[in-house]
């Protein structure tokens, strides 16, 4: 029941954020120059004054600001995220698309970080100071300090270029037909480089948190005590060290579950993968403003889901939570 009430206040405090989220992006697309009209017209070679008043009256484009705001509240009520103009369909069926590349690509992506991170970190506390542990560090501060694009476009040159080991972009093998687990594997080949693209740089926030959390707890009394009480160092780390130590890195995946999602925009873009940062990013060039304001509603549903869901898990982890 303690989990249950504390899930229902999360989930109760996520609504006016998801409301501020949407309002504020909303009003601040209003200031950028041109709009969903002017896009189609520049795609249909220009128009003259009066079929383009005919498609701001079609869209709604010509009513105040505030009105349009007011609809837009009221579509999502009825969960109906508007039409895209551009792609000539509802806003939900473009989203729905490219919907399962994103989530596979931040699904591996962040297990790969969050249980490889936690492994090396692990493994230079217990080496601290020695050559594993500067290793271990060294590379975590690379992985930091570089780029995610340079790791994108050096991962295409080595390994897909130069070894043709992998492919250089895409979500599968157009064309292709597989089926079952075939094509899982097909597209698992696809999703190599973009997932180590995206995930390493979050590898080496982890690996250092969960070092520097593991040497902490290492010098608590109650380790000490199981110590002395003769159990087993593998049964003191698994036991009494791991489950403490993992408190802070659980909290960050859910405050980085923003940042991951916004980095998808690039790794998407230099793989070419059909997912929703490279839609983003064409919404955005397109002018298509519903299609906009849909992703970053789901795209706020994502990450108050992952939040969502980490706090479940610390509460398990930690029973001091109420």
């Amino acid at each position: 029941m303690r989990v249950l009430a504390l899930a229902g206040r999360r989930l109760l405090s996520s609504i006016p954020t998801l409301l501020i989220i949407l309002v504020g992006l909303f009003l601040l697309l209003q200031l950028a120059p041109g709009d969903t009209v002017d896009a189609l017209v520049a795609q249909m070679g220009g128009g003259d004054q009066k079929m383009v008043e005919e498609l701001r009256r079609f869209y709604g484009l010509d009513a105040p600001v505030a009105v349009q705001l007011g609809r837009y509240i009221w579509r999502l009520v009825q969960l109906d995220l508007g039409y895209s103009a551009i792609y000539g369909k509802p806003v939900v069926n473009v989203i729905l698309e490219r919907l399962p590349a994103t989530l596979l690509l931040m699904g591996s992506a962040l297990s790969f970080a969050f249980f490889a991170g936690i492994a090396l970190g692990i493994i230079a506390a217990r080496r601290v100071n020695k050559w594993p542990d500067t290793l271990i560090s060294t590379l975590g501060l690379v992985f930091y300090a570089t780029p995610s694009f340079w790791f994108g476009l050096m991962g295409i040159v080595v390994f897909a270029i130069r070894l043709a080991w992998l492919p250089s972009g895409g979500f599968e093998t157009v064309g292709a037909g597989y089926t079952g687990l075939m094509r899982v594997l097909d597209i698992a080949r696809y999703l190599v480089l973009p997932t180590l693209t995206l995930a390493l740089i979050f590898l080496a926030i982890y690996l250092r948190i969960m070092r520097a959390s593991m040497l902490e707890v290492l010098t608590l009394d109650f380790v000490r005590t199981a110590r002395a009480k003769g159990v087993a160092e593998q049964a003191v780390i698994v036991r009494h060290v791991l489950r403490n130590a993992l408190l802070p890195v659980v909290t960050l995946i859910g405050l980085q579950a923003g940042t991951m999602l916004g980095g998808s925009v690039v790794v998407e873009s230099v793989f070419a993968l059909p997912g929703l940062g490279r839609l983003a990013y064409e919404s955005v060039v397109q002018r298509d403003l519903n299609t906009l304001l849909g992703i970053v509603f789901v795209s706020a549903l994502l990450v108050i889901s992952v939040n969502f869901m980490v706090d479940l898990i610390y509460a398990r982890l930690d029973p001091r939570i109420s």
